[in-house]
């Protein structure tokens, strides 16, 4: 992702900045211990989203990353 753009996106709980992690598939807040996945390059920042910092790694899964797509298309 974009370093400009990850410096002006903010925790949607928190309102605090986010940290890319280092494989690059989630923004991390620090002060919730919660992830936020990035599927095809978009972020998905809503807190339903979010996961546990530490099933970050879960993110990667095609299954996950399908059920995370999924719920955001029937939102229409």
């Amino acid at each position: 992702m974009d370093k400009k753009l990850i410096s002006i996106l903010i925790c949607p709980k928190t309102f605090k900045p986010l940290k890319l992690n280092p494989e690059g598939n989630a923004l991390i807040c620090i002060d919730e211990d919660i992830a936020y996945p990035i599927i095809d390059g978009i972020p998905h920042l809503v807190e339903d989203a979010a996961v546990p910092i530490s099933e970050i790694s879960s993110l990667n899964s095609p299954k996950k990353k399908k059920k995370i797509k999924n719920k955001f298309e029937n939102n229409d």
